[in-house]
């Protein structure tokens, strides 16, 4: 029998979800552990990698299993392997991130998890383990795809106006207000967005209503066009 001559660490996952629902909070998903180590503290859904599974689908497992969120693309993010990260050994964490329109994504504690919440990214409580380390990352890397990816359409309803559009970047960028111009006239030079009809049933005048296009998307990547969506995208430009 083969004897394998180095230590063997655990690995688990962690994932960071990212939630919109219109308003001017970007929120995130944590649970409240319902086990030792940290127990009733806040942290990232997550846990340990089975033996004969994929990083990712173990990401989703976890997920689903300590909130009821399924269903997600989820991008890794980075590996965190500080040797004194987690109390019960030596512990690598592969992280994921997601982004999703929360309104479609009710939390619902499940496992071992006593509560699972969206709190708004302002006002995080204490955090387990290196989780805020995680958060943190998560956030810089969300805030900067968004300025060269459409990225943020992830987190709006299938259809919706250019005013919640500019909410929505206002809201990631954690910038107080763009010049409404300026934005609509870049947003719209990209030729990403498809005019899907008007609000209805509404007090004011209704809106124009938009949705992604992401065919004109890839095709833009296709031909490798990034720096027109980043010239596009990035409003602090």
């Amino acid at each position: 029998m083969y004897t394998y001559k180095y230590p063997r660490p655990s690995v688990t996952v962690d994932v960071v979800v990212f939630g919109y629902d219109g308003g001017r909070d970007l929120k995130l998903l944590l649970i409240q552990r319902g086990g030792e180590p940290f127990k009733g503290q806040w942290a990232l859904p997550g846990g340990f990698v089975d033996m004969d599974e994929d990083l990712e689908a173990s990401a989703l497992r976890e997920l689903e299993e300590e909130t009821g969120v399924r269903d997600l693309f989820v991008e890794q993010l980075f590996t965190f392997g500080a040797p004194d990260r987690d109390p019960r050994g030596r512990v690598i964490s592969v992280a994921y991130f997601a982004l999703v329109n929360l309104t479609a994504h009710p939390a619902v504690a499940a496992s071992d998890a006593e509560q699972a919440e969206w709190y708004p990214l302002h006002e995080l409580p204490e955090l387990a383990f290196d989780h805020a380390r995680i958060i943190e990352m998560a956030t810089n890397r969300l805030r900067a795809k968004v300025r060269y990816q459409p990225i943020g359409f992830e987190l709006l309803p299938e259809e919706f106006t250019l005013a919640e559009l500019q909410a929505l970047y206002e809201t990631v960028l954690g910038v107080p207000e763009f010049n409404k111009r300026n934005f609509r006239t870049r947003i719209m030079k990209t030729g990403m967005l498809e005019e899907v009809g008007r609000q209805k049933n509404v007090a004011h005048r209704p809106a124009v209503l938009y949705r992604f296009n992401e065919d004109t998307y890839q095709q833009l990547m296709e031909q490798r066009d990034s720096a027109v969506l980043r010239r596009a995208l990035d409003f602090e430009i």
